[in-house]
């Protein structure tokens, strides 16, 4: 059987693919630190479980195509904090912030178009891209430069007529990475003066730290008509298996647009919409208790790796990873190994590969990516872990 060229060209996700031999070693008895994937240990907060045990109903109905309008409400009150307004027909309730990015590149892009996108970016925008057949145009960002944007002349020069959208995660990830507010001027600018697109992907909007200052898109009254917020319950309130994100945009017409690929695939789970409402009414002081939960365990993990013995990377401002150089040639084959051959008194480390984060061939290869979601005490023995595996590795390789 033939199959197409759309499925059979999209990589493995970098975050899940080496999950089988994660499985062996646990089979092995074998516990693995899990550094691979931002799935947070934080609890989820409780009034979600409350609502989804309350619901009483003889049948579960479908909701409305654009989601729950309690949610939608409450995603409006929410938005209010940040200073942007949303009206009810300007947000649309997804499976997720994954369906929210793919229609989002549906309705902005036809095959064979392009979208700038700053690297190293979230792998699976590759696979949204790809199977759409739309190609990333990378906007290749630094290590040295705390993975900051390059200036607009370079950025200009990428754009080609079959360019239709900028997309960039802020706080990003991998990167960890918060713009600055010259940064998002600079990009609506751009954005503006060649008549593109911008989709901002800020479903880590919450963690910023060392007191700097978070901007948001959608607070730029200059671009507001051409605008796509990105977001999630899954990360600000450790909320992943609910499976609820949303755009907003105040281009009606955009909202519109994507309404039908929502009423095509009719609604989004009734219940999780529903305890979704009590998460977005979760007080503020939890975002401050989890915050500073994140940049204890971010200072705990980053001082232990500039300890190893020629490792680089620089403290993230934001998100919860760390992008981590090795010396290393192939950063991949020593994930592998850790997981397949090493073990310090039955415990390992599993880390993600950062090759796949980057779309210039080559980047990234002797990189991993650490996600900093387990508490301090698993972190600190996952990097000692670590050390010494690397240590390991590397007198194999001589």
């Amino acid at each position: 059987m033939k199959y197409s060229e759309r499925i059979t060209t999209i990589q493995s996700s970098p975050i899940r693919k080496l999950a089988p031999l994660a499985n062996i070693a646990k089979d092995n008895g074998i516990k693995i630190y899990h550094l691979n994937i931002g799935q947070p240990d934080i609890k989820t907060p409780k009034g979600f479980f409350d609502e989804v045990k309350k619901f009483d109903s003889e049948v579960l109905k479908y909701i409305d195509s654009p989601g729950l309008p309690e949610l939608i409400s409450s995603l409006q009150q929410y938005y209010t904090i940040y200073k942007m307004h949303f009206e009810s027909d300007e947000i649309l309730i997804t499976n997720g912030g994954s369906e929210a990015l793919l229609f989002s590149l549906m309705a902005t892009c036809d095959p064979k178009e392009n979208i700038l996108v700053p690297e190293p970016f979230y792998s699976n925008y590759n696979i949204f891209s790809r199977s759409l057949n739309v190609h990333i145009i990378p906007i290749t960002t630094k290590a040295e430069d705390g993975f900051h944007l390059p200036n607009k002349e370079k950025i200009q020069s990428l754009i080609n007529p079959k360019t239709k959208a900028i997309l960039l995660s802020n706080p990003g990830n991998p990167t960890g990475t918060v713009y600055t507010k010259k940064e998002l001027y600079m990009i609506s600018e751009i954005a503006k003066e060649n008549d593109l697109w911008i989709i901002s992907d800020e479903v880590y909007r919450e963690f910023v730290y060392d007191g700097l200052e978070y901007t948001s898109f959608g607070s730029i009254k200059e671009v507001e008509d051409r605008v796509i917020i990105i977001d999630s319950v899954s990360k600000k309130y450790s909320a992943c298996g609910a499976r609820i994100g949303s755009i907003a945009s105040k281009n009606k017409t955009l909202i519109a647009e994507i309404l039908k690929l929502c009423q095509g695939r009719l609604c989004v789970s009734t219940l999780n919409q529903i305890g979704s409402v009590e998460l977005y009414n979760t007080p503020l002081s939890y975002f401050m208790d989890v915050n500073n939960e994140y940049k204890n365990r971010r200072d705990v993990l980053y001082n232990e790796l500039i300890k190893i013995k020629g490792v680089i990377c620089k403290k993230p401002t934001g998100a919860f990873y760390i992008i981590a150089k090795l010396p290393v040639e192939n950063a991949e084959d020593f994930v592998i190994w850790m997981l397949t051959d090493f073990n310090k008194d039955g415990e390992t480390v599993m880390a993600c590969p950062a090759k796949d984060f980057y779309a210039t061939p080559g980047l990234g290869r002797n990189e991993i990516r650490l996600s900093y979601v387990l508490n301090e005490d698993d972190l600190h023995k996952a990097a000692i872990i670590l050390k010494e595996g690397l240590e390991k590795y590397l007198e194999l390789k001589k």
